[in-house]
């Protein structure tokens, strides 16, 4: 969520920002002023009697020593009705704050100055590549048409419906190989502390990480069946959980920054999102996925999500996968995202490249709708943390990689030299 202050007293920078993003927001932050002008007819008029409290209280405390009962007795009754005219006036303001703050939560983050502006991934700027394309003397194949029978959609479908898959055999190693060496990487390399956490959360969780109130229709609620009475969501993504680990708490100085890793499943509703992908495993409702994310000094963000892009992008250059990087145009970052780099891998079947980790930072959005904060040292001010996260990376896109980038004519796939010992074979055929 935006700072009400900074929005009330920069309101034409933050209409101008969210206009980069859309020219829609524009007049809705335009709907703010009226409530901000309020907000600033009201601070004033509580200061200035608050300067007019004090200044009757020094007069009291002269009067008392000069014996005045009735100059004193009057004073006394001009301070009663300056409190009760101050409490008046501090609980409309605080209703316009609370209007206010609830119409922030509606904003999405501000997009950081450099990235380019633009509609959608069209506009977006390739940063760089690695590796190079793979290239066959036969015509390549979609990972689902490999290694016949690894793959089963229909057994899914019995069981779940669509969007659903069932692993057998080397593919299903193979899934829980990539899984792992991820979080070995990640933990033994990058210094990530490993943590496992709840696959269900509570609403207040996905308020913190900005996926409610707005996307709600992108989550799978489960109702009420917990002693607390109340309903839980399926996390779409470990983003929600490990974030919101400290959510409202102000950690202490010099603990910053922290990071922290999970392996788990993300459950995805994929609202809007019908007739695409429909085939294999690309865009599924069901699918894991390693979690990165980081708690930063304000001041350090910006080199903190360089430094995260390069831990993501070590996990492709290990399984010596070519990709490019892609910093998002305006118009493609998500709500919460000040700045985000998507790396997008190459998928011979299509021709073309596919987003298989978005490596983000959110300043304080996530931060102040969580209530994360940290004490530079003692006793001082707490402040909001930045945070950021990305994927690394999806474990059922990195499949799909592997499978397309090392596939042989005979539709087998080799093993990167990397998963071997995890995987224990170095081709993987149909069963």
């Amino acid at each position: 969520m935006l700072d009400a202050r900074y929005v009330a007293e920069n309101l034409e920078k933050v209409k101008a920002a969210l206009e980069r993003r859309n020219s829609s927001w524009g007049p809705i932050v335009s709907e703010l002023s009226g409530l901000v002008q309020e907000r600033r007819v009201l601070i004033g008029k509580t200061e200035d009697l608050a300067a007019r409290r004090n200044a009757a209280n020094q007069e009291m405390s002269a009067l008392a020593k000069g014996g005045d009962k009735e100059k004193f007795a009057a004073r006394r009754d001009e301070l009663k009705t300056l409190a009760t005219s101050i409490k008046t006036l501090e609980s409309e303001l605080g209703e316009i704050v609370s209007s206010l703050e609830e119409k922030l939560t509606g904003l999405p983050n501000l997009p950081h100055p450099d990235i380019p502006t633009g509609q959608s991934e069209d506009d977006n700027r390739v940063v760089r590549e690695w590796g190079k394309k793979p290239e066959f003397d036969f015509e390549p194949k979609a990972h689902y048409e490999l290694t016949a029978g690894l793959f089963d959609f229909d057994r899914a479908a019995k069981l779940s419906g669509s969007r659903f898959s069932v692993l057998w055999g080397a593919a299903a190693r193979m899934e829980r190989a990539l899984g792992n060496y991820m979080i070995n990487v990640h933990t033994e390399q990058h210094g990530y502390r490993e943590v496992a956490v709840p696959y269900l959360v509570r609403s207040e969780a996905l308020f913190g990480t900005g996926q409610l109130p707005k996307f709600e229709a992108d989550l799978f609620k489960i109702p009420s069946a917990t002693e607390e009475g109340e309903a839980h969501y399926l996390i779409p993504t470990a983003e929600v959980p490990v974030t919101n680990l400290h959510g409202n708490e102000i950690l202490d100085p010099g603990t910053l920054p922290r990071a922290y890793t999970a392996l788990t499943p993300s459950f995805r509703s994929e609202a809007g999102s019908y007739g695409k992908d429909v085939r294999g495993l690309f865009r599924q409702h069901q699918f894991h996925k390693v979690e990165l994310v980081r708690f930063v000094e304000p001041e350090k963000s910006s080199e903190e999500l360089e430094l995260l892009l390069g831990h993501a992008e070590a996990i492709l250059q290990h399984l010596g996968l070519h990709y490019r990087v892609v910093d998002l145009c305006t118009g493609d970052l998500s709500f919460t995202s000040q700045r985000t780099y998507d790396l997008e891998v190459w998928l011979p079947s299509q021709g073309r490249y596919r987003e298989i980790s978005s490596v983000s930072c959110f300043g304080d959005f996530q931060a102040r709708r969580a209530k994360i904060r940290y004490r530079a040292a003692a006793k001082q001010k707490p402040k909001h943390v930045h945070t950021l996260n990305g994927s690394g990376l999806a474990v059922g896109r990195t499949l799909i990689a592997v499978f397309e980038q090392y596939q042989n004519e005979d539709g087998s796939v080799t093993v990167p030299a990397a998963l071997r010992p995890l995987v224990g074979q170095d081709v993987i055929r149909g069963e």
